[in-house]
């Protein structure tokens, strides 16, 4: 932990000194809250995450000088949306790896792709998410690695494939998902976990604890933490999930919400 500090610390150093943008690597959620939790005077710069699509889980970080971060015309209190992205250079590819013979193609898993990946030697770290599609998946990969894994990658698990870059680096994608009602107590983390997903509130509660609950990213430890309508709630090994919102209380005085989980 103590490494990644200093390496963010570094990173933020470099892009103020030298009046450039600097970038992570893809960071998991861990390491996002990492980052998130350094005290603000900690960091010489803005930093802005992006992971190639909205709700990306691994993100890549960039830090930025507060002269670039105003010719960019980035104001703080507007959230930042995909035409913004179209124009941010961040260094990785969107790839998409596609059977050669649809016909005769495995169903294949995320757990199958990112083994074909990390067989070709690849460090976790410069690959980002992997999400499918109709049977075929695209990954985002470092700059660095982009060309080695399109001519490298030819078969995952026992199918043929072959893999093309995709012009758009931000890559038009919204998650399935699976829409959920129901009431609860209170909209208390550990009251939205067990609607999410169908499990007792003790076994959640004990995640939570665990430290395997993230929001937005950073890393939540308290049971009665409250949720805010737009929260995304991961749970490392289960799935995320969206709350939309709030609505009427019930007789009983439980309260109606709306979640959003991803499939």
């Amino acid at each position: 932990m103590l490494l990644m500090e200093k390496r963010f610390v570094e990173l933020s150093r470099l892009a103020y000194q030298r009046e450039i943008i600097t970038y992570s690597d893809f960071l998991n959620l861990n390491e996002q809250n990492i980052l998130h939790s350094l005290p603000k005077d900690s960091l010489y710069t803005r930093v802005i995450s992006f992971g190639g699509y909205e709700a990306a889980e691994r993100q890549m970080v960039a830090f930025v000088p507060d002269a670039l971060y105003l010719r960019y015309g980035i104001i703080d209190s507007q959230p930042l949306d995909s035409a913004f992205y179209q124009k941010w250079e961040f260094p990785f590819t969107a790839l998409v790896i596609a059977p050669q013979n649809r016909k005769f193609a495995e169903n294949l898993s995320h757990r199958d792709y990112l083994g074909a990946i990390l067989n070709l030697g690849i460090d976790r770290a410069k690959t980002g998410d992997i999400i499918q599609i109709q049977g075929d998946a695209v990954i985002f990969v470092h700059n660095d690695i982009a060309s080695f894994v399109a001519e490298e990658l030819t078969r995952v698990r026992h199918t043929t494939v072959k893999v093309s870059f995709v012009d758009n680096i931000v890559f038009d994608f919204s998650p399935e998902y699976e829409e959920i009602r129901g009431t609860v107590a209170s909209v208390r983390l550990d009251s939205l976990l067990p609607l999410a997903f169908s499990s007792s509130r003790s076994r959640l509660s004990g995640l939570i604890e665990g430290e395997k609950v993230f929001v937005n990213g950073k890393l939540i430890t308290s049971n009665g933490y409250q949720v805010k309508e737009g929260d995304i709630i991961s749970v490392r090994g289960m799935g995320k999930f969206r709350y939309d919102g709030a609505g009427g209380q019930t007789r009983k005085k439980r309260i109606s919400v709306t979640i959003r989980k991803y499939k």
